[in-house]
């Protein structure tokens, strides 16, 4: 007996929406708890410390918001069409990521500002070595890496094998 699997649009489109709670509110949490001045240290270099990042990743870009803005709305409904066609696992969980990560961030930037995509993005996980990031960046990493693993994978199967995934 066969177990019907449901699309797996609805798995990313799930994974990305779970992404962007857990990335909400840890955003809240860091704004509401750090503010401006206090940093919590948590273990070796891994430290919580608030800081606004209204440029694109590394704090590069300053003041293009509105421009990222656009080009994350733009990558967010193309990956959301893309789900259409995609099967396997990996690319699922990829593109659930990159779509939950891109939202939350494109969330700050909406309404985290004077004025609509002028809202800087909260970042606040600080290794002090390595710029600071935030839950949506950590989804956005992880799900290109799963969508490129996927790629690479997905290119090294044999042609006969790639019929036979496509008609599972």
């Amino acid at each position: 007996m066969a177990i019907a699997r449901a699309p797996s649009w609805r798995a990313s489109v799930l994974l990305a929406a779970v992404v962007v709670v857990v990335d909400q509110w840890t955003k809240h949490w860091a704004v509401a708890v750090l503010g401006t001045d206090r940093e919590i240290e948590v273990f070796w270099t891994l430290q919580f410390n608030l800081a606004f990042n209204s440029g694109m990743a590394f704090s590069r870009g300053e003041g293009l918001g509105p421009v990222i803005a656009v080009a994350a709305t733009a990558v967010i409904v193309w990956l959301l069409i893309s789900l259409r066609t995609e099967s396997s696992r990996l690319s699922t969980v990829g593109m659930g990521l990159v779509i939950g990560g891109a939202a939350g961030n494109l969330i700050d930037r909406l309404f985290r500002g004077e004025a609509w995509l002028r809202g800087a993005v909260v970042d606040f996980i600080d290794f002090q070595w390595f710029p600071i990031f935030n839950v949506a960046d950590m989804a956005i990493n992880v799900g290109a890496f799963a969508l490129i693993l996927n790629t690479i994978l997905v290119g090294r199967r044999s042609p006969d094998r790639a019929r036979e995934d496509e008609m599972a």
